[in-house]
């Protein structure tokens, strides 16, 4: 195929038909690109071989530098098929993946690629030098799965499906072989370098695939082959010391990885049965990123100062609501290293205890032996308590001993899952504690979700008709001064956009007026009135003015509150 790019160049006047013959002789034995070659020889300069090219196959010519390039991306075509045909993906869209190529005449990379990908392939041209620059940065940050795989062959161990059927030797010969423990080892630290959140192990029907929660949203990272599904499982219930024999039930677990440079990454497993095998949950804990400062988390000013004034109360209560995933727990631990003093009793219930925390008692429930929330709280109460942290309120007996602790001179912290502040007085009516109890109680509520934020390395203004922005929230008048940003993509952000998350907060103290809105019986909507009229800001507003700060857009603001 090559030869049609030398014959052009000897068509053009570049080269004559005997350094054509020269480079030829030099390609049958180095198998590379004649264009290469001749450059090499000194017959032909880069710029000349580009634009002839170019100009014969109607194909721009591309700077590689412009481009960013994702993981996502990177992983349609394996680094050995790119590296064997010189080539890199760069974008995907649609059914049209964008492939950099040094010679766009090698019909069999072109075939390769589009078998692999299923996609329509469409061909930019690169230099060789720059292209082979890119493809190393970009395939060397980019756990290889496929080599990986590539070690596991047909008659490797392949364990049937019947939970009564498992032979537990053959089962523990798979977890040791050596692909399932590289691929195992790969998942567990590539979902560090990407800075995920918690890992998705999920065996369906006809397919099994790993996903990575990354900044709130999952990514799917790979499909490892079907006959790996029961391997990699009880490698990682090997990992987190479990039991690989029991299949029929859920099981929670830890694992401890030591890292580089004295660093130590935490994860903490959950096994649950399904109709086609155990998913299993990792949620990675590392410390090193758990932020204590409360005036870095997202307050606005006048919400830190209310959540401060009502921390530092000697007794009542804090609840911190929102669902799974919302930063309710590094809230409360910031909440408690602020309060962590000598002279100040800490105790708390946790399920689990996600990070262990100087000066502070921290207990692990373990429901089985009925060591539970309520039990826990009962005690501390005999443990001369002046804080206790409770780390969720999901029955009435917890409630109780909670509220009745808050009232006899003890500091609670705890969460609840709810939509909103108002929202969590209704909750804990509904669990049946009385209306003069919570009135009494409750020092404050704050809900949160967590929004993404735009990557600072790729930011950019963003030209938005005010109308939307009229319709997410924000006054006409104001709008139209709004100038919102957004990310368009780069290396950093595996071209998402967003890096990172930050809070977006409701904080409604408990002032006479609330109370006696909730012993008079109203209702969570005019509640939600009454706060927001003595000045509580709602999640909806705080988004707002993450938006208007440029800190987030529009559709993660839509995506994590909801309209007033």
């Amino acid at each position: 195929m090559t030869s049609r790019i030398g014959e052009l160049l000897v068509k053009t006047g570049l080269i004559t038909e005997e350094q054509l013959q020269e480079a030829q002789s030099s390609q049958n034995s180095a198998e590379k690109f004649i264009g290469s070659i001749l450059v090499e020889l000194g017959y032909l300069s880069n710029t000349d071989l580009s634009d002839t090219i170019a100009k014969q196959y109607g194909i721009p010519i591309i700077e590689l530098d412009d481009y960013t390039i994702s993981d996502e991306i990177l992983s349609l075509v394996p680094k050995n098929l790119a590296m064997k045909h010189n080539l890199l993906p760069l974008t995907k869209d649609g059914s049209t993946l964008t492939v950099a190529m040094v010679d766009p005449s090698n019909i069999v990379a072109l075939n390769d690629i589009k078998f692999i990908t299923g996609l329509d392939i469409q061909v930019v041209l690169a230099n060789e030098g720059s292209l082979k620059s890119e493809q190393e940065k970009r395939y060397e940050s980019q756990v290889s799965y496929d080599s990986i795989l590539d070690d596991y062959e047909d008659q490797d161990v392949e364990v049937v499906d019947s939970s009564d059927e498992v032979d537990l030797n053959e089962l523990e010969k798979a977890t040791e072989d050596a692909p399932v423990v590289k691929l195992v080892n790969a998942i567990l630290t590539d979902a560090i370098r990407k800075n995920a959140s918690d890992i998705h192990i999920e065996p369906y029907e006809k397919t099994f695939r790993v996903r990575f929660r990354i900044d709130g949203v999952l990514y799917e990272i790979m499909k490892p082959p079907m006959k790996l599904k029961n391997a990699i499982t009880s490698r990682i219930k090997i990992m987190a010391d479990l039991d690989i024999a029991e299949r029929r039930l859920p099981q929670d677990g830890r694992i401890k990885l030591k890292l580089g440079n004295n660093k130590e990454m935490d994860y903490r497993v959950n096994v649950l049965p399904t109709l086609f095998g155990e998913k299993v949950v990792l949620r990675l804990l590392d410390k090193s990123n758990l932020q204590l400062d409360m005036t870095k988390l997202g307050f606005e000013t006048k919400q830190l100062g209310d959540f401060q004034d009502n921390i530092s109360k000697p007794y009542g209560m804090v609840l911190v609501t929102g669902p799974t995933g919302s930063g309710k727990t590094t809230t409360l631990y910031s909440a408690l290293a602020e309060l962590n003093k000598v002279v100040t009793n800490i105790s708390t219930a946790e399920d689990p205890v996600e990070f262990n925390l100087a000066g502070i008692n921290q207990a692990q429930m373990q429901d089985d032996i009925g060591f539970n929330f309520a039990s826990a709280l009962r005690a501390f109460l005999r443990q001369d308590p002046d804080v206790i942290m409770v780390g969720e309120i999901r029955d009435y007996e917890t409630a109780e001993i909670a509220i009745k602790a808050s009232l006899t001179g003890h500091l609670v912290l705890s969460t609840l899952h709810t939509n909103d502040a108002p929202s969590t007085i209704g909750r804990l009516l509904n669990m049946g504690v009385e209306p003069f109890l919570v009135a009494s109680s409750i020092n404050v509520i704050v809900a949160q979700r967590l929004a993404r934020k735009i990557c600072e390395a790729c930011k950019e203004p963003l030209e938005m008709n005010p109308e939307v922005l009229v319709d997410v929230g924000i006054p006409a008048e104001e709008a139209r001064h709004i100038k919102p940003m957004h990310g368009k993509g780069c290396d950093k952000c595996a071209d998402t956009g967003y890096k990172g998350r930050i809070a977006l907060y409701e904080v409604m103290p408990m002032g006479d007026e609330l109370r006696d809105f909730v012993l008079n019986g109203a209702s969570t909507a005019e509640l939600k009135r009454e706060a927001a009229r003595i000045g509580m800001m709602s999640l909806r507003a705080s988004g707002l003015m993450r938006l208007k700060e440029g800190i987030t857009t529009v559709e993660e603001v839509l995506r994590v509150t909801t309209g007033e």
